[in-house]
Formats: structure tokens, C-alpha cells, sequence
């Protein structure tokens, strides 16, 4: 864990005008109250959002799977949203600077400490070129809990949500859950499918999430369901 001598210029906000509007009843049980946010990104978040998330310890072919869903979400003009952990958290950051595109990391600790270390020039990079965010005011104690809040309000800016490789007892599934609870898209890579002995992937499919085919499936995904959801023009 690293703590910055000094951090950018920080901006309040709540979830709504992050969001850009009132958030709906099950919106309100977990949004908090305050949210801390460093990074010349607009408020109201650009849209649409997705989170791209999964294992710390993801093997190479899912880091490379993370980069190549992120990059193709940042080409066709997506905020990539995740956490700035190890593994595939980074891999979709990355990838989205590398193609240019926006990209929000949702801390599970103040603005100005940096977990893992090794991502501190990363999350410096952020704060200066796209947006972090946090719910936690600086000095707040750092606690594993924390981490699985995290996920919840990582859920609530995102309009869908990606688990590109996890396990069973993996900090994302507080995400997927919260996804599926808030109504949004869950899209799950097909590579987990065939992972033998993961008993999440049916847990997640039963409730609704989706098996990720081509990269294009996020976003077509997105504008036809903001389509059926707008009024029919006279």
C-alpha cells in the first residue's frame, strides 16, 4: 500500500450527479452518501460505462481477454470502469489508454493510497488523464471489507457489467450480484464456462447474466436495451 504526499484536485459528488440523475429505490440501499473524485472526466460520467473485471491472478489468456474486450469497448466510445487491482483490472485500464479511449477506477481506499504499490504510477496517470473515484474521505482506515463496498458502488456507475475470469470466492461476484440486483446487463466470458468446478457461472446464469460472445455483444447489448426503454416517437 503506498500513500501519496500530494494527490490532484479532489471533487465531491454524489451518486446521482455522477450519474447524471435521481437514482431509483434500489439504487438509493448502497450508493453512498459522498463519493471523492480526482480526474478531468465530466460530471455527470460520460456514458455509456462498463465494468471490465475479474481474478488478480488471471492466467496470461485472460489478461489478454480483458485487454482486447476493453480496447474494444474504449474503440466504440465506452468509459471502461474498474477497480485498479492486480490482474485484470489493470489489463482493462491499460488497454483502454492504449486505444485511447476513457477509462474510471473505483478504489476500494482513499484517493491518495495506491493498492497494490506497483499501480501507484497508474492510478497517478488516472487521476491526471481520466477520472478515480472513491467513497472513502483521505485518512479513512484501510480494511478488507472496504474492497467488497467497492464492487457495489463500482456496480452502480456502470451501465453493464464484464467478469472476464474469477473464482468462486472472488471479490468481483459482490459485483455480479449487485449487478443483477440493480437490473443491469452481467456478461460473462465463455472462457469461464469451461473451467471445471467454478459453481458460480450457474448461480449468475440462473439469475440472468449472459455468456459473452463477440466483443460487440456489450454494447449492442446496451443500445438495444436503452432503445426498448425509450418512449416510441409520435
Amino acid at each position: 500500500m503506498l500513500e501519496y504526499d500530494r494527490t490532484p484536485r479532489i471533487r465531491r459528488a454524489t451518486a446521482g450527479e455522477l450519474l447524471g440523475r435521481p437514482l431509483d429505490g434500489a439504487e438509493v440501499r448502497n450508493a453512498p452518501r459522498i463519493i471523492y473524485c480526482a480526474g478531468p472526466l465530466g460530471i455527470p460520467l460520460p456514458s455509456p460505462r462498463v465494468s471490465v473485471i475479474g481474478s488478480r491472478n488471471a492466467p496470461g489468456d485472460g489478461l489478454q481477454e480483458a485487454g482486447r474486450i476493453a480496447g474494444a469497448l474504449a474503440g466504440g466510445d465506452a468509459v471502461v470502469v474498474s477497480g485498479l487491482a492486480r490482474g485484470i483490472d489493470t489489463a482493462a485500464h491499460r488497454a483502454a489508454i492504449e486505444r485511447g479511449g476513457r477509462t474510471l477506477g473505483v478504489l476500494g481506499t482513499p484517493l491518495g493510497v495506491s493498492y497494490p504499490p506497483e499501480n501507484a504510477p497508474l492510478q497517478r496517470r488516472m487521476m491526471e488523464e481520466q477520472m478515480v473515484i472513491s467513497q472513502y474521505r483521505e485518512g479513512s482506515a484501510v480494511q478488507r471489507r472496504n474492497f467488497a463496498i467497492r464492487n457495489h458502488l463500482m456496480a452502480l456507475v456502470s451501465d453493464a457489467t464484464v467478469i472476464v475470469r474469477a473464482s468462486d470466492g472472488s471479490g468481483s461476484l459482490y459485483q455480479a450480484r449487485e449487478t443483477l440486483r440493480l437490473g443491469r446487463p452481467l456478461f460473462i466470458c465463455a472462457a469461464v464456462m469451461d473451467e471445471p468446478g467454478l459453481r458460480w457461472p450457474a448461480e449468475m446464469l440462473g439469475r440472468g447474466a449472459r455468456v459473452l460472445g463477440p466483443h460487440g455483444d456489450v454494447l449492442d447489448g446496451l443500445r438495444a436495451r436503452s432503445r426498448a426503454r425509450s418512449p416510441a416517437t409520435p
